[in-house]
């Protein structure tokens, strides 16, 4: 099993930034890759953002590219977030896929709150 701890969220006004970190712990070795989701009030969960354990390769939504960076160092990906907007309020995961499979651990959720 893999446990995820998400921080970092908070209330920050349109334009401004937020560093998200989530810290793995556990069986850190099955991971494959990290991934960041968000779900916003009334909406589905959504994805933002992955990269891979091993290899840093990353991939983002389209609604972040330019905006948003994730990255690993250790057992613990950050999400920074640049230039945000209200639209980014929601409540962001981080989660983790193995080798094979769907995202399968998921952290505890972290709430991000742009104000206008």
């Amino acid at each position: 099993q893999v446990q995820l701890v998400e921080s970092g969220g908070g209330l920050v006004q349109t334009g401004g930034s937020l560093r998200l970190s989530c810290a793995a712990s556990g069986r850190t070795f099955s991971i494959y890759s990290m991934g960041w989701f968000r779900q916003a009030p009334g909406k589905e969960r959504e994805f933002v953002a992955v990269i891979t354990w091993s290899g840093g390769s990353t991939y983002y939504a389209d609604f972040v590219k330019g905006r948003f960076t994730i990255s690993r160092d250790n057992a613990t990906v950050y999400l920074q977030m640049n230039s945000l907007k209200p639209e980014d309020t929601a409540v962001y995961y981080c989660a983790a896929r193995p080798n094979t499979g769907a995202f399968g651990s998921w952290g505890q959720g972290t709430q991000v709150t742009v104000s206008s």
